[in-house]
This record gives structure tokens, C-alpha cells and sequence, in this order.
């Protein structure tokens, strides 16, 4: 593997912030060449009701600023959501999968974190991340403490398998 490139990492800026189209539409791009032209799943499903409230993370590429990588994060109730997260194939060998996965578990402690209003985290505490991962890679996010739940799914045509983790906020 050859050394990765200099990227950057970026929160897209929250619904009606300056640049959150913009940034969010390369996650878009990244999204569509991935799962739809290169994976074959219909472009209708990739994009859903979560996409405008959910944190969306963008990996580029410096100097280009070429988007490679995205990842989402949507809260629901009681659980973080990590979804639709996509690489380049070109760019895979760099481990940019990793970069994003910490990040977004950066952004769920941060979260909940500050909804305990500035109070410290109890000894033990934790939030919940689930991942419905498809079948080749749930090795992948097995390394970031991720266990199986529940019986394998067909999700928009392919095998999936629930993964959670719980992550902890003690510091």
C-alpha cells in the first residue's frame, strides 16, 4: 500500500448553514458512483428521508479537494444511525473507510456528550451505533467494536446484517 494522499475531513454544515449544499451534493456524488454505478442498487434508493436532517461527513482529497469518502449519521430515537458509508474504489487502499467511521463516532460522542448539559458521563456510559452492513464486510466493522444482531436481511436487494456498537463517553 502506498502512503494515502493529504485529505481533509469535513462535517457538512447543519440544514440552512452556508455550504451545506454544496458539500453535501459531493457526499451525493461520492454516494451515487459507488453504490449505484458501481455496486448496481437503483438510484431511487439512495436517497431517503433522513438525508436532510442526518450529519453527513465528507473525506477529500488535498490540494484538489476531490470528494472520495462520505459517511451519515442519523440520531433516532435513543440510537445513532451510521449509514451509507462510501469510498472510491481508487481510493479504498488508503484506509479512508477507518478515517470516516472514527470521525463519525467522533461526532456521535461529541453529541452525546453535550446533551448531558455539562455534565460528566457516568462510569459505564455509552451510546448506541447500528450499522446495517452488508455481508463482505462486516469483518470491517467488526474492528471497531461492531457485533452481529439478529438474523441476516434483504435490504434493497442484498444481504445485510445488523452490527451495533456501544461506544463509550467517559473519557
Amino acid at each position: 500500500m502506498s502512503s494515502p494522499p493529504a485529505y481533509e475531513v469535513i462535517n457538512v454544515p447543519a440544514a440552512g448553514q452556508p455550504g451545506r449544499e454544496e458539500l453535501r451534493q459531493q457526499c451525493y456524488d461520492v454516494r451515487v458512483e459507488v453504490f449505484h454505478r458501481e455496486q448496481g442498487f437503483p438510484l431511487d434508493t439512495e436517497f431517503d428521508e433522513y438525508d436532510d436532517e442526518a450529519t453527513h461527513i465528507l473525506l477529500r482529497v488535498l490540494p484538489s479537494h476531490t470528494p472520495v469518502g462520505t459517511i451519515r449519521c442519523v440520531k433516532l430515537k435513543g440510537y445513532y444511525k451510521l449509514t451509507r458509508l462510501a469510498v472510491l474504489k481508487d481510493y479504498r487502499q488508503f484506509r479512508f473507510g477507518r478515517v470516516l467511521v472514527e470521525s463519525l463516532h467522533a461526532h456521535v460522542r461529541a453529541e452525546a456528550r453535550a446533551s448531558l448539559l455539562g455534565e460528566p458521563a457516568a462510569a459505564g456510559s455509552t451510546v448506541k451505533v447500528v450499522a446495517h452492513s452488508q455481508l463482505p464486510v462486516k469483518a470491517f466493522y467488526g474492528k471497531f467494536g461492531y457485533v452481529p444482531e439478529g438474523e441476516e436481511f434483504d435490504e434493497d436487494g442484498a444481504p445485510h446484517q445488523k452490527m451495533v456498537a456501544r461506544l463509550s463517553l467517559s473519557d
